[in-house]
């Protein structure tokens, strides 16, 4: 369970344990709230660390969304749920927020099963139109009485998504009351990207436009001339009338959306003036919001990318805890990745890198730094990422496209129909592959061993340390072999030597590490180190236990299999994602078709959503640690 320091909070914040507190205070009371919420994030998320400046800058906007509306009754649906931290703290969970992120603790993000102010789960982005207009429609259908408001709250980074535009086409069309608060900054993790950011960033609906608009609409709405009948009409003329004069339609206007903004996101008296005048609206409304990534912490206004999630740092002085890759020191799988691709790069002109909204995240900025006219951030839109990199391999290039395990699985169609179906040379560089640590379920690279071994011509790869890595991304581009997975995960190897002449491996073949004949321990990826911890043991106790490195999931080293089913022992199989599907169920596939009968113990994630905590926890919790592989050889050797 967490255990972790309560930080000291503000007079009106201490008083404040559910939005019902919050609504009695008076107006101009909330400037002060609000200060002392950033003065309570500052310092606990120094120690703590979390997602911080997308909360900071989401702090008016959460204050007046639990003002204006009646939450819980009233739904807020946030999407990603970066930005959360302030609602967390407004509803209940002030004092448990120096869990957060902590095994027992808050999750990071939004979790309907720890509170019913989070009314849908957050953590993958784009999502929050398309589960708010649900919400809406249910309401709807159901007569909820009094009216129930519905309010997704999205960002400009997570409204370029391909389910907020489907979200956005099927708002327009369908009966429903949604408001949609776009919480415009500018920023995702790195810089946003793309034509529509663009297009939000020159809004050419100015000041004077909008004020002249919004005043004239409540001049209407005051004296009776608005109505549900003449609502249409007016919003097509004065749409047409807007795009006559300035040559540039709006673009939700012209999904008949009505649109108000772009405001202030930090004038607090102005959001909550606009809340409740467009709160009882019917039909579909949009608030453009422009806010400041990082707001109220000047470390984190002038470099918002690197203040996403910082690590800890010193709240007087903004200098950060977190330190770069010292000589002598193990690097990040991640950077392993980034320099590699570089190489490989500089050696072939025909590779590129494709990566959505994760240049950083991903390492893949090593190579857009030296080769930017080679590398594609194609915003939060893994769907088109993988299909983009289809139509740049079938006409000769060798895409690299690196993405995140949990959100690749949001292009799983794309990987299928648009890649493997023609055997393209796509490499899919799975970073974050395993389990994650403090970003819990919705992160946790868990399934897509399981998810990606049922697709044909798919070759899927994961390598023990850096080394090995290294190679496997040789090997991706050497040959004609298709589609090529490689998986890695979050953090540092165990290798200080991980640099290495790049040369092809054997596709299919793994590497026996330890021999023995009492037990058969096989293993994928960089749980191999864990294993080798246990075996060692068991070897200490007496147990001759052996050790395979697997290396490929897809296609399985046949020959390595055939030897450890000949010593008729049991096997124990390793890895790091779930058991159900993943590379033990392989093995069993395979012992079963090849006539063996042999005792086999599947060691991994189990069949559940794995809450947060650290790497070291949760592998102890799903019990694929070291102490538990070597109970596990312990036991079974008995049999």
């Amino acid at each position: 369970m967490s255990t972790a320091t309560t930080y000291a909070c503000g007079p009106l914040l201490a008083t404040i344990d559910s939005p019902a507190d919050l609504r009695r205070l008076s107006p101009d009371q909330l400037p002060q709230l609000c200060a002392e919420i950033r003065d309570y994030l500052i310092h606990s998320l120094s120690e703590n660390p979390g997602h911080f400046a997308s909360s900071m800058g989401a702090v008016e906007l959460t204050v007046a969304l639990h003002y204006v509306f009646n939450t819980p009754y009233d739904r807020l649906v946030w999407d990603v749920g970066h930005q959360a931290y302030g609602h967390k703290l407004l509803t209940g969970r002030r004092e448990a927020f120096a869990g957060n992120r902590k095994l027992g603790g808050l999750s990071g993000f939004p979790n309907p099963a720890e509170s019913e102010y989070d009314t849908f789960s957050a953590g993958h982005a784009s999502n929050s139109i398309s589960a708010a207009l649900g919400m809406a429609v249910a309401s709807q259908l159901q007569h909820d009485t009094p009216r129930r408001n519905v309010v997704a709250i999205v960002g400009d980074a997570s409204i370029s998504g391909g389910l907020a535009f489907e979200g956005l086409n099927n708002v327009s069309n369908t009966p429903n009351n949604l408001l949609i608060v776009l919480n415009d900054n500018d920023m995702s993790i790195d810089a946003n990207v793309g034509a529509l950011n663009s297009y939000l960033a020159h809004m050419t609906t100015s000041r004077l436009y909008n004020d002249l608009r919004y005043k004239a609409f409540r001049l209407l709405k005051k004296t009776g001339l608005i109505n549900d009948s003449r609502k249409g009409a007016l919003l097509r003329f004065n749409n047409s009338l807007k795009s006559l004069l300035t040559k540039q339609q709006n673009l939700f206007e012209g999904l008949d959306i009505r649109y108000f903004g772009p405001f202030d996101g930090h004038d607090l008296p102005t959001i909550v003036r606009v809340l409740n005048d467009i709160r009882d609206m019917d039909g579909p409304r949009i608030l453009h919001l422009r806010t400041v990534k990082g707001k109220g912490y000047a470390p984190a206004e002038a470099d918002p990318a690197s203040w996403h999630a910082p690590g800890k740092f010193d709240p007087e002085t903004g200098e950060r805890a977190a330190a770069k890759c010292e000589p002598g020191k193990a690097p990040k799988y991640q950077d392993v990745f980034g320099d590699t691709l570089l190489e490989l790069a500089r050696r072939n002109p025909k590779i590129v890198g494709v990566t959505a909204a994760m240049l950083s995240g991903t390492s893949v900025a090593t190579m857009q730094a030296a080769m930017p006219d080679r590398v594609f951030d194609v915003g939060i839109s893994e769907g088109h990422a993988v299909t983009f990199a289809g139509g740049l391999a079938k006409d000769g290039m060798r895409p690299y496209v690196a993405i995140y395990s949990s959100f690749l699985q949001r292009a799983y169609d794309h990987i299928i129909h648009d890649v493997a179906l023609m055997g393209l040379p796509v490499t899919f560089c799975i970073d974050r592959a395993g389990l994650v640590g403090e970003d819990g379920a919705t992160h946790h690279g868990a399934f897509d061993m399981a998810y990606l071994r049922t697709i044909p011509g798919l070759t899927i790869a994961s390598g023990r340390d850096g080394k090995t890595l290294r190679k496997l991304m040789y090997t991706a581009q050497d040959g004609d072999h298709g589609p090529f997975a490689i998986r890695y995960p979050r953090g540092a190897s165990r290798q200080t030597d991980w640099r290495c002449e790049l040369e092809s491996m054997p596709i299919g073949k793994g590497e026996r590490l330890t021999a023995g004949n009492d037990v058969a321990v096989l293993t994928i990826g960089p749980v191999a180190d864990d294993a080798a911890e246990a075996v060692a043991k068991a070897r200490e106790a007496g147990i001759d236990a052996a050790q395979y490195d697997m290396i490929f999931l897809k296609p399985l080293d046949e020959d390595l299999l055939r030897e450890v089913a000949e010593k008729n022992c049991p096997i124990i199989t390793v890895e790091d994602g779930v058991r159900s599907g993943g590379m033990g169920s392989a093995v069993e596939e395979w012992l079963q078709d090849n006539g063996y009968r042999r005792t086999v113990r599947r060691m991994g994630i189990p069949d559940s959503f794995v809450p947060q905590g650290t790497p070291a926890q949760l592998q102890h919790m799903c019990g694929f640690d070291s102490d538990a592989i070597f109970g596990a050889i312990k036991d079974i050797s008995k049999l």
